[in-house]
């Protein structure tokens, strides 16, 4: 006999006001840091990764981990660095240089739980300064700020398509173990309105053809719930609500670009395969 459907409609998590005026306010300041200089933008994403890897950091510390600061700042620092002098090509090599090296710090350090601080070490560099990166790869390339731009809209239009159904006519639960309000329902929205953004991003500021967009909105929404689930696993299995409250009563910067760290390497490898060949 197969196992009734879930008809209890998903809850928001926040109030759709105060959630939607946070993401328009986050998204007018990324905008208007596209109009800085290229190494402006650089600096500001290298800070928002140091406030990221404080939080993680934070947070993995209050739960018994042990996380080098100097490591997790180092790495930090410089894969946003070869970022900008190297593009993509070096930072995957600096990814591949710096694990080694953050593995080790905590390994020599021994101790309790020495080899699950480490890999722990580990994901989190390449979780958030290493996909982060990726913004400062995508700002340099040819028609930069466009693509950084499409790459905010994707997923923006991703999360706010599926906050907005799974409210109103969400009731299948879609990972009800990780993130219960999260529904089948909102993730069709999800890929609706980012499909829609998709296309008219590619179309009128990329001049691209449509079909790279629904390429690229089907894609950008798969890469936004993994990693908007991504960061509740984490949360979940930490037992916290919140990665920090630097947002007033609405978390920390990570539960804000959760999804967008996930999309940005996903929206580059995706616009580097298809216009450069369409």
């Amino acid at each position: 006999m197969s196992a009734p459907e879930t008809t209890q409609r998903p809850s928001a998590g926040r109030p759709l006001g105060r959630a939607t005026a946070v993401g328009l306010s986050l998204f007018l300041v990324l905008g208007a840091c596209l109009l800085l200089p290229e190494y402006v933008f650089a600096v500001l994403i290298s800070i928002g990764i140091c406030v990221g890897l404080w939080e993680i950091r934070t947070a993995l510390t209050q739960a018994g981990y042990l996380l080098s600061p100097v490591a997790l700042l180092g790495a930090g620092l410089l894969l946003p660095a070869i970022a900008y002098f190297y593009g993509a090509e070096g930072l995957i090599a600096g990814l591949l240089c710096v694990i080694p090296v953050v593995l080790l710090w905590r390994l020599l350090v021994g101790g309790a739980n020495a080899v699950r601080d480490a890999v722990c070490a580990a994901f989190v560099v390449a979780w958030i300064p290493f996909l982060a990166s990726f913004l400062i790869v995508l700002i340099q390339e040819d028609q930069g700020p466009a693509k950084v731009l499409t790459a905010v809209l994707v997923t923006a239009a991703s999360d706010t398509g599926g906050y907005m159904v799974g409210v109103f006519i969400g009731r299948h639960p879609m990972a009800p173990l990780v993130s219960p309000k999260k529904s089948w329902e909102g993730f069709g929205g999800s890929i609706l309105v980012s499909l829609i953004f998709a296309i008219a991003c590619v179309v009128f500021l990329l001049d691209g053809p449509w079909w790279v967009g629904v390429v690229l909105g089907v894609l950008a929404t798969l890469s936004a719930t993994v990693g908007d689930l991504g960061e509740s696993l984490v949360k979940r299995d930490l037992q916290i609500k919140d990665m920090s409250q630097i947002l007033p009563g609405h978390g920390g910067l990570l539960d804000r670009v959760d999804s967008l760290l996930v999309t940005v390497p996903m929206v580059w490898l995706v616009l580097a395969a298809l216009l450069t060949t369409s």
